[in-house]
């Protein structure tokens, strides 16, 4: 592959690898520094198992002080869930899982308060009823694997299991991970570097060594303005103190994504540590569809829709979910807002992560998988425009 010279009108220094057909998106990539004020971000993707891009600038910190170099870790926040799905679809295709079995088959205590009937695959499918936590979390709380077990087994669901789609922010991670750990006797840590991480050879990790923390960039918060106009989520989190929208963000035990003790601890629904390369990794043979990792079988239930119809109840706005992770989701005409959508091809499937922060996505129409990180984070509850323009560069890269 035939490398440019990455040199661009830019307020940053760019680095990395571009091949010349993808020279369009690492423009766009470099014009973001200063479109939308950008601190440090990478991106990587992947096409026919060929690295395309491979890019990264800026700074890990808010002071723009240090440098976003090769060595550079962030946050994966909610696209730590397309690791977590491909952990649960391992296990579903040696039948050590079953989506249609009860989650009670595999872990009997979780059977009270109305959930017996929950199924393995409402839990993939964010159909479960357990979005938030209505009982407070201890502080510190989400550092404590059996703590949050024993909250989960003992909590009510918001609504009856299977009758509604609402987006498990945090949950889903203690869920999925806690049906890994009844199969397989590991940690989901363990399990997903056991089999996905190492013989990738992925900088990913789901509870992150203590000799790797030092490379990872600090997260800025997103800053509201005047001028924003609320959501319907943001008008729940602000007006009902007992609504999932408020408890699934404030009820966290004192959860700060920038601590070294969240880095280390396993929490699988945000919690994931890796770089914009792993991202695009670990889903690349699935974009090749090979059957290294899954069968095609499997690939093609992950571009299905196993979602209840309608508006998402913790999101408030139409969400389409496949077994674990988002699909194909355009909500520019019944989304007052940025950030609203997921605009990737029909069979494609991946995830998102909280205020824009990253996002992955493996394609096999096209055997392109795709990474993305930043640490600056936005105001939308899906992809951000500053990455809905690199995927949309993307795929026109791929048709030129």
């Amino acid at each position: 592959m035939k490398p440019v010279d990455l040199q661009y009108n830019s307020s940053v220094q760019i680095s990395g690898y571009c091949h010349e057909d993808f020279q369009e998106v690492a423009e766009i990539f470099a014009q973001n520094f200063d479109k939308y004020n950008e601190i440090g971000s990478s991106l990587c993707v992947v096409v026919d198992d060929e690295t395309a891009v491979d890019i990264w600038g800026g700074y890990t910190n808010e002071q723009r002080t240090d440098e976003w170099n090769n060595e550079t870790l962030s946050v994966a926040f909610s696209s730590t869930k397309a690791a977590l799905a491909l952990c649960a679809h391992i296990l579903i295709e040696r039948e050590e899982l079953k989506t249609e079995d009860k989650v009670v088959k595999y872990w009997p205590e979780y059977g009270k308060k109305g959930k017996v009937e929950t199924t393995v695959g409402m839990i993939l499918n964010h159909t479960a009823g357990l979005p938030a936590f209505a009982t407070t979390v201890e502080q510190g709380g989400f550092f404590d694997w059996e703590y949050m077990i024993g909250l989960l087994e003992n909590e009510e669901p918001f609504w009856i299991p299977g009758e509604k789609t609402g987006y498990h922010m945090m949950t889903t991670g203690w869920l999925i991970g806690e049906l890994i750990k009844r199969v397989t006797g590991k940690s989901l840590g363990q399990f997903f570097n056991e089999e996905v991480s190492k013989p990738y050879n992925l900088e990913y990790w789901i509870g992150l060594p203590d000799s790797e923390v030092g490379r990872v960039a600090k997260v800025t918060p997103f800053k509201s303005s005047p001028s924003d106009k609320p959501s319907e989520f943001a008008e729940a989190f602000r007006s009902k103190p007992n609504s999932m929208q408020r408890l699934s963000l404030t009820n966290t035990g004192g959860y700060d994504y920038n601590s070294a003790d969240t880095y280390k601890a396993e929490i699988g629904g945000v919690g994931g540590i890796t770089n914009a390369r792993s991202l695009a990794g670990m889903l690349s043979s699935l974009a090749q569809n090979d059957e290294k990792l899954l069968s095609k079988k499997t690939v093609k239930r992950l571009s299905q829709s196993y979602s209840v119809p309608g508006k998402d109840s913790m999101l408030m706005l139409p969400t389409r979910f496949s077994e674990g992770l988002m699909i194909h989701m355009d909500n520019r005409d019944n989304f007052d807002g940025e950030g609203g959508s997921f605009i990737i091809g029909p069979n494609a499937f991946g995830h998102v992560g909280f205020g824009g922060s990253s996002a992955t996505f493996a394609d096999p129409d096209y055997k392109m998988s795709f990474g993305y990180m930043v640490n600056k984070l936005g105001g939308e509850y899906l992809i951000s425009e500053r990455c809905q323009n690199l995927i949309n560069a993307s795929y026109t890269s791929l048709q030129t």
